[in-house]
């Protein structure tokens, strides 16, 4: 990595030559300090700190990385089509960027996606060079509202995520609760209509407000015509969840929500948890709920937000609700202490909508043979189950199971016309999990290859996040690398022992292996002949770009990993 010159030219950057461990390390004790010089209200520090953030050549080198390497559109183009996927034209990238302030945004690409209720859902993609901007400006106005932000927040912020919400609701949904009333709101188009000049009054002087203006105002392309934004933020912005989050602050306090001092544990009569622009409030009454929603409805007002009269419902616990892909019901249990039995289960709508993405994985691979059907439906098995893992998810994971053999039965048949269903089974159902005494699982002969099953993943109840702790906070880190290394429970079991070898920690850049980054097992004897080249201690886990670096021609012999 070169030196920033002062005064002078940015030197020519080497992408392979960078040092991720010293960026990394760069970028988060400035993100740490924004946040405790925020917890001390001290916002001349806050404001010095956020420029030096803005100016910082490791900020552009990790930003450049999240964009183009990390990302899942790294290869998605703006209106200008301009792609980088290649080690030479990050460093131009780099350096263009140290080098040039983009006072002039593009406007973004509209595109669209389908949404699960059969409508299309617009998506605004900036340019590669807006995004990196972006980014950059993220790490500078995060940490200031990562101290601000409540703990009911859970959507979009760094360690948080959909289980700790579903966590949160489990604690406010319990039978032994008061609040069983639940307004099931929904904000009609959160991202599209937030108030501009509320949000940058929020954002207050912010060293970079004038750019934030200018990408709120910059407009989109749909179909080679050019649209202005009056109002919103463009889902698919690196920056607009942050926004989207910013402008929805203050939930919990415009509802009364109050709050034991010591412990942080809800004590009045309302309880709240908020997704980015998702969220439920739970309520002892009824009549208290529809006066929530009034609350709700003036103090959304004021950010140009409203509540969808189609959309939000008021429903009791024992009618239940679906949130972030999951059912949540109080169910009769006349012989528990309550008299209630809390569930939490796959939603009927997520369960019916997985089968038919299944259904449509398995159209396609016909005429493929079992290997190429076993790679590509296992990771989605296994992601699924993963995510639902946390919840009462046995008898979806059996029923799941079931579809999954009828469907591997009629692709199966259809291989093989004409032949005998002894000769099918023979061929493709046998006990190939040494570990399960199953005789009914879908292989390959040839390779050994076999389909995982959603009964296989076990049911581990998540812990949830605590409070308002966030990654920014420096008096939590080593709280912080305990839940991260918990992440690694979901590896296989070989690159689980690696991982604990190494303390979780991918030996380049010194992160966390769990920080959704693709990770590879890399080999440091690349000899395939040698037959020391799988034992454990020649073994790392490295993320997917970390491999690619110690494999670059200036790093063949290892001397990253240590």
């Amino acid at each position: 990595m070169q030196d920033n010159l002062a005064n002078g030219t940015m030197s020519h950057t080497d992408w392979n030559s960078i040092d991720w461990n010293q960026a990394n390390r760069v970028v988060k004790n400035l993100r740490q300090r924004i946040f405790k010089a925020t917890q001390a209200g001290d916002f001349i520090k806050v404001r010095q700190l956020q420029k030096l953030m803005l100016r910082n050549y490791s900020n552009t080198l990790v930003s450049v990385r999240r964009v183009t390497q990390m990302n899942a559109g790294k290869y998605t183009h703006g209106v200008d089509k301009v792609t980088v996927k290649t080690p030479e034209a990050r460093s131009i990238l780099v350096d263009e960027i140290q080098q040039f302030q983009p006072w002039k945004t593009k406007p973004t690409r509209r595109v669209y996606i389908p949404k699960s209720n059969g409508k299309q859902r617009p998506l605004g993609i900036p340019t590669i060079l807006d995004r990196v901007h972006q980014a950059r400006v993220k790490n500078a106005l995060e940490p200031e509202w990562e101290a601000k932000f409540e703990g009911i927040s859970y959507g979009f912020r760094p360690g948080r995520g959909c289980h700790d919400a579903i966590l949160a609701i489990y604690g406010f949904s319990r039978p032994n609760k008061k609040k069983k009333w639940v307004v099931d709101a929904d904000i009609k188009g959160a991202f599209d209509n937030i108030d501009h000049d509320f949000l940058l009054k929020a954002v207050g002087n912010f060293p970079a407000r004038q750019l934030i203006k200018k990408w709120l105002k910059s407009g989109y392309v749909d179909k080679n015509v050019f649209h202005e934004t009056e109002s919103g933020t463009p889902q698919g912005g690196i920056i607009s969840p942050l926004l989207a989050n910013i402008a929805l602050h203050g939930m919990e306090d415009a509802l009364k929500i109050k709050r034991a001092n010591s412990s942080g544990v809800v004590i009045g009569t309302r309880g709240i948890v908020r997704y980015a622009d998702d969220f439920v409030v739970f309520c002892e009454t009824k009549e208290d709920a529809e006066k929530s929603i009034c609350e709700l409805q003036t103090w959304l007002a004021e950010r140009g937000l409203t509540l969808s009269e189609e959309k939000t419902k008021i429903v009791h616990l024992t009618e239940g609700f679906d949130f972030l892909g999951f059912n949540v019901r109080l169910y009769n249990r006349p012989s528990t202490p309550t008299g209630y039995k809390l569930l939490i289960k796959p939603s009927k709508k997520s369960v019916q909508s997985f089968k038919d993405r299944l259904k449509t994985e398995w159209m396609s691979l016909r005429g493929a043979n079992a290997t190429a059907v076993i790679h590509r439906l296992n990771p989605i098995i296994r992601g699924w189950a993963n995510y639902y893992r946390i919840g009462n998810s046995v008898d979806a994971f059996k029923h799941l199971d079931m579809f999954m053999f009828l469907r591997a039965v009629r692709w199966a048949k259809r291989q093989h016309p004409g032949r005998s269903w002894k000769y099918i089974t023979q061929k493709y159902w046998r006990q190939w999990n040494k570990q399960r005494k199953d005789n009914w699982v879908f292989g390959d002969e040839e390779t050994g290859f076999h389909l995982c099953k959603f009964t296989w993943v076990n049911i581990k109840r998540h812990v949830m996040v605590k409070g308002k702790a966030s990654m920014d906070d420096p008096s939590l880190n080593g709280y912080w690398l305990k839940r991260e290394a918990k992440k690694a429970s979901s590896l296989a079991k070989h690159l689980r022992i690696i991982a604990a070898s190494q303390g979780y920690i991918c030996p380049v850049c010194k992160q966390s292996i769990s920080n959704g980054e693709e990770i590879h097992d890399h080999h440091l004897i690349m000899d395939r002949n040698n037959p020391d080249r799988n034992l454990w201690k020649n073994r790392r886990i490295l993320h997917l770009y970390c491999h690619q670096q110690v494999h670059s021609s200036k790093n063949r012999n290892n001397e990253l990993l240590y």
